[in-house]
């Protein structure tokens, strides 16, 4: 290859790469923050919202779970964040309820596996359902239904195995998915060619349970999830807002 030639690739290089540096500035200079999906009232001066789970769903009652410390460190300071424990008389372990909702900053949303790993399970099984939620807009809505489990160890010193089911979907003000991927690429569209950044949600249940329990822990998750979400989620605006 001629010098000449060399150069001449170098100098496209760098224009391409000083084009992008300023259509990413202009970008930014011009992002809007979209609307959450999921009921949020505003804070003065603040990007991040109030949230609230209902402390009441059919025979659950339910105590409020403050962030950790781990939490008040990993998330990005404009991250929103509520947590309630749900429990029944039927249920010896109890249902947790999480919301995370991502400010400006896009990494508030991580991938499910991190938050099991950080809690020593990992996941056996994924599928996923539909779970009717009634309301005066009836829909179906689609979520990740994962069978996990860990081994502890007991005070012999022998090991026992824990298992647990995780529900858990992504929604923001015009979609819903369950993917994180699919979350990811509809972030990254309505960043590109709307100059909106979308507001996501990251909504998830967690209940343990003893192995081989794990349909009958689903089956009273079902109802508080079908229960509780018109309560804090919007319901979708189109049939084209939901996605797996």
């Amino acid at each position: 290859m001629k010098k000449n030639q060399k150069w001449l690739i170098l100098g496209c290089v760098l224009l391409l790469i000083a084009a992008t540096a300023g259509a990413l500035t202009r970008l930014k200079a011009n992002l809007k923050l979209g609307k959450p999906g999921i009921k949020a009232v505003s804070l003065p001066g603040q990007v991040m919202m109030k949230l609230d789970l209902p402390e009441r769903v059919l025979d659950f009652t339910s105590t409020n779970v403050p962030e950790s410390e781990v939490e008040l460190g990993y998330f990005p300071k404009d991250t929103s964040f509520v947590e309630r424990l749900y429990t029944s008389p039927d249920d010896p372990y109890g249902i947790s309820a999480t919301i995370i909702l991502m400010g400006a900053d896009r990494t508030s949303i991580h991938r499910p596996e991190y938050c099991l790993a950080g809690q020593g399970f990992s996941c056996d099984d994924k599928e996923m359902v539909n779970i009717p939620v009634t309301g005066p807009q009836p829909y179906q809505l689609p979520v990740s239904k994962w069978k996990v489990s860990r081994l502890v160890q007991q005070p012999d010193g022998q090991s026992a195995k824990i298992s647990g089911v995780y529900v858990f979907w992504f929604v923001a003000d015009t979609e819903q998915t369950t993917g994180i991927v699919q979350f990811q690429s509809y972030l990254v569209r309505d960043l590109l060619f709307k100059g909106i950044l979308q507001r996501w949600a990251y909504i998830s249940y967690f209940a343990p349970c003893l192995p081989g329990q794990e349909e009958d822990t689903f089956a009273r998750m079902e109802k508080l999830i079908a229960a509780s979400v018109p309560e804090f989620q919007l319901p979708p605006k189109s049939a084209n807002a939901i996605s797996r």
